[in-house]
């Protein structure tokens, strides 16, 4: 029985971690990620190089990078070696990367 119970906590554990993982999701409606690409468009940013920093979902950016604000969207943007990268300005980590 004991270890019966044993099994069954480690699923939910499992299963709880699943959920806390899928809970970070960013997810951008398609009217959004218009608005966003139509304004990043019109407003171009010169290229930053950050040596060390892969441009992935969840990486946090260093305090050094200056986010730059999209009217209406909660979210900033930086180009950073020529891709467009969405960041959360409460964590600094990218939800998304344009190409």
């Amino acid at each position: 029985m004991r270890m019966h119970l044993t099994g069954a906590a480690a699923a939910l554990l499992l299963l709880a971690g699943v959920g806390a993982v899928a809970a970070q999701d960013v997810i951008i409606q398609p009217e959004q990620d218009t608005v966003i690409r139509e304004y990043v468009k019109k407003q171009p940013l010169a290229s930053v190089k950050i040596p060390g920093v892969e441009l992935n979902v969840g990486t946090a950016l260093p305090d050094t990078v200056e986010l730059h604000e999209v009217p209406d969207v909660k979210y900033r943007y930086v180009v950073i070696d020529n891709r467009t990268v969405l960041v959360d300005p409460g964590t600094r980590k990218i939800v998304k990367v344009y190409d």
